[in-house]
């Protein structure tokens, strides 16, 4: 509460620093010499002098006040907890803090010293929150204050307000974009760490080429006392299995709509087909998974069932008799409900970036004698290549990251088949299971969801290399 609070009293101040800034500015203009900046960013230049720094101030206050009271509280423990081990004492601790704010604490009950110790903590935590609130409090005023006197006196008409401003925003571009990277240096960091602790343990070569994933069988290495079979073969073939059935839906019914879209359909018809399909990208993943396991599923089962029944006894008998065995979760399920959910992403980008060709492209095609259909595939389309690889490859990273949908419609188990009418898993959905429930990171069980990250992430990285070699190549060509 506090620091909205404090936020909205910064604003309100920064306000007002703005019009009085903007007020003196207005004030300072005049012929013959004009000012160098407009007055808003006079009122601008206060403004942020006014407000940022105390507001970063206040803003690392509520990110780790709390933490650093914690820290404090437990930096010298009673002489009365000395003889408590150290799960007890953590308890002590956290529920000296939750009764200091007002929260719910253990059962644990505490008598003679121990009580006594409890209330001096619960003192102790209150005095350090009251502490840090009002010392950011003061600290805030002042920087608002001092931000604001130093910076009003500076307005003058040869001021360079306007550059001032833009530096600020500058500076702030450059801190999202240097989080950016850090944030994606990070993961890749945290990932690749834990990977290597799991390679330590299993072979790089028995994770990349073995065909058995089964992470409960037990046997014995060096480093750890339970590893398993953790040959990822079976969890990638399933992962693109799944992932080329669902382009063989989305990719042509995405690219041939976006054609109809923007090449064919009248304003009306665009108008109501268009969003239609747009619809599709909102629909939850958990309702596909639904889709596919009540609707797509027993109706593929059926199908097959009965296609089976009219073989078996004939030259196919024992086609026959396996469609008949055909169960409810299958890759091919999984897939064709996958294909249906990307539609949206390859239309929509395809749409966008085939009504972006220049239309003087499509005229010169018309006036040699072309058809419109001859224009759409020898002119449109090549020039439009490079935004429709992109579109392909955001669908294929979509397929690939998939989770709901193959846990519901596909199934779990792990096996090396290229048969779209088996049950297959995923790397993602495998990397889910792996790390439900209360896991500790100290077994190659739980590590290999690391891994499996890793070697997925490598995968999609070639993926996009590719894909901008072949944009790159057609951008050349056709720009």
């Amino acid at each position: 509460m506090f620091t909205w609070v404090a936020l909205a009293a910064l604003i309100l101040f920064s306000g007002l620093s703005y019009f009085a800034g903007r007020r003196r500015a207005a004030g300072l203009q005049g012929a013959p010499v004009s000012l160098h900046s407009l007055p808003g960013y006079h009122g601008a230049y206060v403004a942020l002098w006014a407000g940022v720094p105390a507001a970063l101030l206040v803003l690392l206050s509520a990110g780790f006040g709390g933490p650093l009271g914690e820290v404090l509280v437990r930096a010298a423990p009673p002489a009365a907890i000395s003889s408590m081990d150290a799960f007890q004492s953590d308890v002590f601790f956290d529920d000296a803090l939750a009764m200091s704010r007002g929260q719910q604490a253990s059962e644990t009950v505490y008598e003679g010293p121990q009580k006594a110790a409890l209330d001096a903590a619960i003192t102790k935590s209150r005095l350090i929150s009251d502490l840090i609130t009002y010392g950011t409090l003061a600290a805030a005023v002042v920087l608002a204050l001092s931000g604001a006197v130093l910076a009003y006196p500076r307005l003058a008409r040869d001021f360079r307000a306007r550059n001032r401003v833009e530096g600020w925003i500058y500076a702030v571009f450059l801190a999202c974009s240097v989080t950016a990277v850090l944030t994606t240096v990070g993961i890749v960091a945290s990932l690749v760490w834990e990977s290597l602790r799991f390679f330590h343990a299993v072979p790089i070569q028995s994770f990349l080429l073995g065909t058995e994933w089964d992470p409960q069988i037990a046997m014995r290495t060096d480093q750890y006392a339970s590893a398993g079979a953790f040959g990822a073969v079976p969890l990638f073939a399933g992962t693109f299995l799944i992932m080329l059935i669902a382009m063989a839906v989305a990719a042509p019914i995405g690219l041939f709509s976006a054609i109809y879209l923007s090449e064919y359909a009248s304003a009306l018809s665009r108008s109501i087909i268009k969003p239609l399909l747009e619809i599709l990208a909102g629909v939850p993943t958990v309702v596909y998974g639904f889709f596919a396991a009540l609707t797509v599923g027993p109706l593929f089962r059926a199908g097959f069932n009965a296609l089976g029944a009219q073989l078996v006894g004939g030259e196919f008998d024992a086609l026959g008799q396996y469609l008949m065995q055909v169960q409810n979760q299958m890759a091919l399920v999984a897939g064709a409900v996958m294909g249906i959910m990307l539609i949206p992403f390859v239309s929509s980008l395809s749409d966008d970036i085939i009504n972006a060709v220049p239309q003087s492209l499509r005229d010169g095609s018309l006036a040699m004698g072309a058809t419109r259909s001859e224009t759409v595939k020898k002119v449109v389309l090549p020039a439009a290549l490079p935004g429709i690889m992109a579109a392909m490859l955001l669908a294929v990273s979509r397929a690939v990251g998939e989770t709901m949908i193959v846990t519901m419609a596909a199934g779990l188990q792990a096996k090396t088949t290229f048969n779209p009418l088996d049950t297959v898993t995923t790397v993602t959905v495998q990397i889910v299971t792996l790390l439900t429930g209360d896991q500790e990171f100290d077994s190659p069980k739980t590590l290999s969801a690391f891994g499996l990250g890793l070697t997925l992430f490598v995968v999609t990285l070639g993926l996009n290399i590719i894909a901008l070699r072949i944009v790159q190549k057609y951008r050349e060509q056709y720009d």
